[in-house]
C-alpha cells in the first residue's frame, strides 16, 4: 500500500519563512486540547503521541507520529481550537512556523498546498474506512480497519514493515475489544499471514 507522509516540507523552506526549532521534553506538552491554533509543527527528532481524555479520565490515544511528520495541520485552515493533546514520548525537536507565515508560504508555494491537501485527503479516506471497520462485529476486520489509517501516516509500499506503536490495551481501548480479543485475533491474523508479531512487536 503506498502511502503519502503527512507530511514533510523541506526545513529550508520552512526556515526561509521564519521557522524556528524548539526542543521538548519527555512527557511535555507541545499543545492541550482547547488551545488556539497558532503554528505549524513537523517533527525533526524523537516521537509523540496524539491523545485526549474521557470523562471518567481515560486515555485515548489517536496516533502515535515520528520524525519528518508534521501535526495539527488540518487545524491551520480552521478557526477553532485543538480537540486533542500532542504529547512528547521522548525528547522532540519540533519546527514551528507561525500559522500566518505558513499561509504566505502556501500563496507563494502552492505545490506546498496541493500536496498537503493529497495529504489530507488520503487521512480522510482512510478514517472513514477505520470508522466503517469499526461497526463490523468481526474483530479481525476492526483491527484491519485501525492498522491501515495507522500506516497510511507512515511512508513505504513494503509489506508488513509498518511498526505499530501501541499496547495490546491501547488498540483494544480504539477499537472498543476487549484485551483478550485482541490477543486472539491478532494471532489468527499473523497465522493467516496479513501481519508479523516478532518479539511482541506488531509488523503490518
Amino acid at each position: 500500500m503506498k502511502t503519502i507522509s503527512c507530511m514533510n516540507i523541506e526545513p529550508e523552506l520552512l526556515y526561509s519563512f521564519g521557522a524556528e526549532v524548539k526542543t521538548y521534553q519527555p512527557g511535555e506538552l507541545i499543545y492541550r486540547e482547547g488551545d488556539h491554533v497558532v503554528y505549524y509543527y513537523q517533527i525533526l527528532k524523537g516521537k509523540l503521541k496524539l491523545n485526549n481524555y474521557n470523562e471518567e479520565g481515560k486515555e485515548f490515544i489517536h496516533n502515535i507520529l515520528g520524525e519528518h511528520q508534521s501535526f495539527g495541520d488540518s487545524m491551520l485552515f480552521l478557526e477553532k481550537f485543538y480537540v486533542m493533546n500532542a504529547v512528547c514520548l521522548s525528547t522532540c525537536e519540533i519546527i514551528r512556523l507561525p500559522k500566518s507565515s505558513f499561509m504566505d508560504m502556501l500563496e507563494k508555494h502552492p505545490h506546498v498546498s496541493l500536496e498537503m491537501n493529497a495529504c489530507l485527503s488520503q487521512k480522510l479516506y482512510f478514517k472513514a474506512i477505520m470508522l466503517q471497520s469499526m461497526s463490523s462485529q468481526n474483530p479481525a476486520l476492526r483491527l484491519k480497519g485501525l492498522l491501515d489509517y495507522l500506516k497510511s501516516y507512515h511512508d513505504g509500499d513494503c509489506g508488513q514493515c509498518f511498526q505499530v506503536e501501541l499496547t495490546r490495551q491501547q488498540i483494544a481501548n480504539l477499537t472498543g475489544l476487549r484485551v483478550e480479543t485482541v490477543i486472539r485475533a491478532l494471532k489468527k491474523m499473523e497465522k493467516e499471514g496479513n501481519l508479523k508479531i516478532e518479539n511482541r512487536k506488531i509488523l503490518y
